[in-house]
């Protein structure tokens, strides 16, 4: 007896598309998601040097900028808070430094044109380095 005589015989088939697209998603997945520590083994041996430090004076020129906007240069106050005359202040405090480092002390409540002021001043007279000191909180 055979039922299946009028039947015929499908042949299964296994559809390729869509096992591809699920692997590239997996493959573009991996890829976007691994680190990669290149330098992770790399070891690095500085160099040290037993040289006495020099005893000569900095190359420093402090400013001081109060809460109420006062500017002091090296501890002198001035006379007027404008860019010309911080310029002219620095440049008396700065001598014959060659390349001095302004060094800019604002107060936490000093107005933020105070202190690009000090900036602008800096860069007129020529003195493109400067720095900001801060303190630790205690």
């Amino acid at each position: 007896m055979n039922f299946l005589r009028g039947r015929g015989h499908d042949e299964p088939e296994i559809n390729l598309i869509p096992l591809i697209d699920v692997l590239l998603v997996i493959i573009i997945f991996l890829m976007l998601t691994t680190t990669y520590a290149r330098f992770s083994g790399l070891e690095i041996n500085l160099p040290t040097a037993d040289a006495s430090q020099q005893n000569e004076e900095p190359n420093e020129v402090n400013v001081a900028v109060t809460a109420t906007g006062q500017v002091l240069v090296n501890k002198a106050p001035l006379g007027a808070n404008d860019v010309r005359s911080i310029g002219e202040a620095l440049q008396r405090a700065a001598g014959d430094k060659k390349d001095p480092v302004i060094v800019i002390n604002a107060d936490a409540k000093a107005t933020h044109q105070s202190v690009v002021d000090i900036m602008q001043a800096a860069q007129s007279v020529g003195y493109p380095r400067i720095s900001f000191a801060t303190q630790s909180p205690r």
